[in-house]
């Protein structure tokens, strides 16, 4: 009886003590109250039953009192965190909720004094990163990498004396690395990789950590020089890669690093220095990558010590003329890449010893001779193209071609037999190769020619009917085409006037498409401001007479461009679009209509739209003072208009430039500077302030305008989408001189904004040297373009020679070399390495000349 009277009591204490842990203000019920919120539920494979201590992935004290441990990582757990949870787990050291869909943090998550661990990172948590990180003076490791925060780094991260590792990496903060950082004595690794962030490295950053060892600041925009890292003697892993590092790199050569990567940043030293750093031990270095800078000199690292290399990336710098350099002593190798290195001679055949090689890339480089047999046995990428290589590529090395993940051989003078290759393969991957295979190497092909002279026979039978068949159908078609063309309204004929004056000689006869649209007067013109005005077809026929030469303003890459005005003294440019386009009316009128409803100061506004027939028609405010092509390079337009130039001058005031004639229209600094300014704020906008962004697909001085003002405008912006994506890149790759680099490889299938950014650059040349893009003489033969002299050129630090002589005495040289270093960073051969027109934009103004009258 006593004992079923104790045995009760006790199942009933334990019950009790279950019950009273699920009660508010226990660990128990915070974390599950949390759990439950965010999400997650027994159903979703976690058992709440028993002590918390028990469940997944929580840790408690040695006497099962508190949580001081829970990690929730990869659960599915969405949305906001709400208050009275987690951040009331007072006793808590170690918080993981890695990998979720996290949004927000509770505003009481900053009390948890005792936590020592914080891993947030691959969640979807935006906004600032409050102050109130500072409270966690017990922090030791900090992962916030793969979220969405913006702002600043905050400058309480200097409470955390503690703190050990830092990862901030792939989000969105701004602004310089704060200065408070450098009281975090104890960090071990930092990870500021692919933010926002510029400025320049806080004063004393390499003698603050004297414990670091790995430190990534890859992908910002840091300024600094290679000396910012001497003094970090314990750093064993440096990635500062795509940033505005400068200098040499020898001061990066100083402590026990095994990982390097200077990549992307403007280090301009002669590369021999580093050998004279003994201190370095390059028996460590296991990856250097110092890709994308100015290095110049011969390739003379002490490789030889360097046994335990791994990764070897010298590419895109601008290295002397050299033979391939000895690396067969690096048998651990597994990625080469000296791509653009200037190296000549013979590919070495002792690079088959190098038995890991996993990738091999030698490609654009002056290369001879033929392609070794590369017996490496784990070689999965090979890039030898843009060289003179000759020669059969090896049967060996063709074999192995089908298990790699990619190869390239085009651009030499290679043969090769490509039997087992399809025809898009030998066309990206062997362009420009022989292919070159005997008969008997394709018995198939010899057993159907035997069989096949009666097929033959009957093909040629064929051929020479259908042949016969097309010929009589061309004569009748041509026929017809000469009594239908007594019907069309004769306009002026471009072949019948080869002596025209002024800067245009057109070829084409481009307006017989105006007899096939009908009832003229029942196709509507639409003018966006002006919506109730009933004008048609006929009224601009009327405005243009019936888009006569006379008329005609320019015959650009979109089509001829006329003037007129159209009723209610509306003056206008018609430009008719005579690419033939792949959208429908409605496609084309919504397009046009998007367009009509992007204003800036500096772009050219579409005022209207016009679809006669299978023309699409755009009309714009009328710019009464030319396009920079013509004031550059041409004759003014308008000579044939009332307006007369001859006796127009202009200059300058306090206000900017005034209407006093035309022969010094361009000849100051400041105007031109005011042209290059305006365009890019253009450009900017279209980039960067339109939603989807606009891409213009056709930067180039002849779409840019001055208006009454002499304020630079851009016109034709979204027009190649008016053709549609079958012809908008075909369209971007036709202006000679403005085609950016990446546009030749056949892997580049589409413009973007980076390639508007290119032909900015060459417009900003043009502007500064006052030379064409293509066709004028230059001084060195070599030279056949206008960005190949200037970029070689300001590579020399000779700059000023490329000024205009009009306007070097109009302002401060110093003013225009910096002119031309932008227009340099904008034809970068490499796209990623062009800044943004946000940053040009800054660039630009940071050097905008004062007036001083």
């Amino acid at each position: 009886m006593a004992f079923g009277f104790f045995g009760s009591l006790l199942i009933l204490s334990l019950l009790f003590k279950h019950f009273t842990c699920q009660l508010p203000n226990t660990d128990e019920f915070y974390v599950s109250n949390f759990l439950k919120k965010m999400g997650l539920n027994s159903s979703m494979s976690y058992n709440f039953s028993g002590s918390v201590c028990s469940w997944k992935g929580m840790h408690c004290d040695t006497k099962k009192e508190n949580l001081i441990g829970l990690k929730a990582s990869s659960l599915g757990l969405s949305g906001i965190i709400p208050d009275t949870t987690i951040g009331k787990l007072a006793k808590l050291q170690s918080l993981d909720l890695s990998n979720n869909k996290i949004t927000a943090l509770p505003s009481d998550i900053w009390s948890l004094g005792s936590l020592k661990w914080l891993n947030l990172s691959s969640n979807q948590i935006s906004g600032s990163l409050p102050n109130n990180v500072g409270n966690f003076g017990l922090l030791e490791v900090i992962d916030l990498s793969g979220n969405n925060f913006s702002g600043e780094i905050p400058a309480t991260i200097t409470s955390l004396l503690s703190l050990q590792v830092l990862n901030l990496a792939g989000n969105g903060f701004e602004w310089s690395i704060p200065r408070g950082i450098l009281n975090c004595k104890a960090l071990v690794s930092v990870d500021l990789s692919s933010n926002r962030l510029n400025g320049s490295l806080p004063d004393g950053f390499g003698a603050a950590f004297p414990k670091l060892k790995t430190l990534n600041l890859a992908r910002n925009e840091i300024h600094g020089l290679d000396t910012d890292f001497a003094e970090l003697m314990s750093l064993t892993s440096l990635n500062i890669s795509r940033n505005l590092f400068k200098g040499s790199v020898m001061g990066v050569f100083q402590a026990q690093l095994k990982v390097i990567n200077l990549s992307m940043n403007q280090f301009q030293s002669h590369i021999s220095k580093v050998q004279f750093n003994s201190t370095y031990k390059w028996s460590h270095l296991v990856y250097l990558d110092l890709s994308e800078n100015q290095l110049s000199g011969e390739i003379s690292l002490n490789l030889s010590q360097a046994q335990n290399l791994r990764h070897l990336n010298l590419a895109y710098n601008r290295f002397a003329i050299q033979k391939f350099p000895r690396i067969e002593m690096l048998l651990g190798l597994e990625y080469l890449n000296l791509s653009k290195t200037n190296l000549i001679g013979h590919i070495p055949g002792e690079i088959s010893q190098l038995s890991i090689l996993h990738t091999l890339d030698v490609s654009s480089n002056r290369l001879s001779g033929q392609i070794p047999s590369l017996a490496n046995k784990s070689l999965k990428v090979l890039d030898v193209s843009h060289n003179n290589l000759s020669g059969e590529i090896p049967a060996s090395l063709l074999e192995k071609l089908p298990l790699m993940e990619r190869y390239n051989f085009s651009y030499n003078n290679l043969t090769l037999c490509a039997l087992g290759f399809s025809p898009e393969t030998f066309k990206t991957a062997f362009y420009g190769s022989s292919n070159s295979c005997p008969i008997a190497a394709n018995p198939v092909f010899i057993e159907r020619r035997g069989n096949g002279h009666k097929g033959l026979k009957l093909a040629l039978a064929l051929t020479l009917s259908t042949v016969c068949l097309l010929a009589g159908l061309l004569i009748l078609a041509f026929g017809c085409r000469r009594k239908s063309r007594k019907w069309v309204v004769k306009q002026p004929s471009y072949k019948e006037e080869q002596h025209i004056s002024g800067p245009f000689s057109f070829q084409t006869d481009s307006t017989t498409w105006v007899a096939d649209v009908k009832q003229a007067t029942s196709v509507p013109v639409v003018i966006f401001e002006k919506p109730l005005l009933n004008i048609t077809f006929a009224d601009l026929l009327s405005a243009t007479s019936n888009f006569d030469r006379g008329t005609l303003l320019a015959e650009g890459k979109f089509g001829p461009v006329y003037r007129g005005f159209l009723p209610g003294g509306i003056h206008v440019a018609v430009k008719v679009l005579v690419h033939g386009s792949t959208l429908t009316d409605q496609e084309a009128a919504r397009e046009l209509e998007y367009l009509g409803r992007i204003k800036h100061p500096n772009l050219v506004p579409l005022t209207g739209y016009c679809l006669a027939g299978d023309q699409r028609i755009a009309i714009y405010d009328y710019m009464e003072n030319g396009n920079l092509q013509n004031l550059l390079h041409d004759l003014p337009l308008g000579v044939q208009a009332t307006e007369d130039w001859s006796n127009d001058t202009w200059v300058e005031d306090n206000n900017g430039i005034q209407n006093v004639g035309s022969e010094g229209l361009l000849t100051t600094w400041a105007f031109r500077h005011k042209i290059a300014l305006g365009t890019a704020r253009a450009l900017a906008f279209l980039h960067h302030g339109c939603s989807p962004p606009i891409i213009h697909r056709d930067v180039k001085a002849s779409t840019v305008y001055l208006d009454l003002n002499l304020e630079p405008r851009l016109s034709d912006f979204g027009l190649a989408k008016i053709f549609g994506t079958d012809l908008e890149d075909e369209i971007a790759r036709s202006s000679p001189g403005y085609v950016p680099p990446e546009f030749s490889q056949p892997e580049c299938h589409a413009s973007t904004p980076k390639s508007d950014i290119y032909c900015f650059g060459v417009v900003l040349f043009e502007l500064i040297t006052g030379r064409k893009p293509i066709g004028d003489d230059y001084p060195e033969e070599q030279e056949t373009n206008l960005v190949s002299w200037v970029r070689g050129l300001v590579r020399k630090n000779q700059g000023s020679k490329a000024i205009d002589p009009k306007i070097r005495d109009t302002g401060p040289d110093y003013q225009m070399e910096e002119a031309l270093k932008i227009g340099y960073l904008c034809t970068a051969d490499i796209p990623s390495k062009r800044p943004s027109m946000q940053q040009i934009v800054g660039l630009l103004k940071d050097i905008e000349p004062r007036t001083s009258l």
